[in-house]
């Protein structure tokens, strides 16, 4: 029996790990950004209804370990800033399997002027200088661009985003899904993402890298949304999946601070639902919005899961020093 003192990843992993990270920063740098610090502790947080943060109390004041580095990133947006990347330990409560650990490091970036379109092909670069830093090879053909819609057309036989949640529903039965009980029939975005997990994902990726885009509007998040004549709104913002596992998320970023400040109200109520929590929000955020930030695009990425994927290995325990069951 191993002592107990010992970490999850022998040593030669976690060295090739610091040479990825080296060769992340020297990419960022290389190409215009420079590196941010905002804090991992504050009384601002980003509502999303799927993201339970770590809390603690001070002085009877509500604190909270970050799930992102998203509202100090634009808030220096706001200020001024043009091409920010930033490496950074984000915290998410519940969090637990092979490809999650509660404390996981994030590549957040953020550059004026781009849009997701833009961030996609940098991705891909940046993908691409990790894999081969690490000794592996990707398909040279460029990484595979396939809407939300088209996705579902080919590995589901259905396009989604016309179909009432009545339908999504018989589309689940017909192909004999395990349907949580809690699952309300009419929680649309719950029956999309069951049917994009069960029938969508374990395709994604496979044979050569894949970005998924233009997300039903209701996922937006805080993506700007696109409306086309006779079309449903979609989401300007997409996620990279390699050999199955998703990557990253990027969005052409919400500038709008009413926008902003009626999806949060939003995603407070769909916490409510399902029985979590009210959070404070981000009002220095909110701030920065009124003040004015310019339109951007902006990723984040999982270290993690790319340094697992790079490195060859099944799972992030085998890349960390010291995931939640060792710390």
């Amino acid at each position: 029996m191993e002592p107990p003192f010992l970490p999850s990843a022998d040593l030669k992993t976690l060295q090739q790990r610091a040479q990825l990270l080296a060769v992340v920063r020297t990419f960022f740098v290389e190409h215009g950004y420079w590196e941010c610090e905002t804090p991992i502790l504050s009384r601002d947080i980003v509502v999303d209804a799927n993201l339970d943060p770590f809390e603690l109390t001070d002085g009877g004041q509500r604190w909270f370990l970050q799930t992102s580095p998203e509202a100090g990133m634009k808030r220096l947006l706001a200020a001024g800033a043009t091409a920010i990347f930033q490496v950074s330990r984000v915290f998410r409560r519940g969090e637990v399997g092979p490809r999650h650990n509660p404390e996981f490091t994030m590549i957040e970036w953020y550059r004026v002027g781009d849009d997701h379109f833009a961030q996609m092909e940098f991705v891909e670069q940046l993908v691409r200088a990790i894999f081969q830093t690490a000794g592996r090879e990707l398909p040279t053909e460029p990484f595979e661009r396939l809407t939300y819609d088209a996705a579902f057309e080919r590995y589901a036989g259905t396009r989604v985003l016309n179909l009432p949640t009545t339908e999504l529903i018989d589309l689940a039965r017909s192909r004999n899904l395990n349907i949580p009980a809690s699952l309300p029939a009419d929680d649309r975005d719950g029956w999309l993402n069951l049917l994009l997990a069960e029938l969508v994902e374990p395709h994604l990726g496979n044979e050569r890298p894949q970005f998924l885009y233009d997300y039903p509007a209701s996922q937006a998040a805080l993506a700007v949304l696109r409306r086309a004549a006779g079309q449903p709104a979609v989401a300007e913002r997409f996620e990279l999946y390699v050999s199955g596992v998703e990557l990253c998320n990027g969005y052409h970023e919400l500038t709008d601070a009413a926008a902003f400040i009626a999806r949060t109200k939003e995603e407070q109520a769909a916490r409510s639902s399902r029985g979590a929590s009210d959070l404070p929000g981000a009002s220095l955020l909110a701030a920065a919005l009124r003040h004015g930030t310019p339109r951007s695009s902006g990723v984040a990425l999982g270290f993690d899961r790319l340094a697992m994927l790079a490195l060859g290995k099944q799972t992030i325990a085998d890349v960390l020093a010291f995931p939640v069951n060792l710390a």
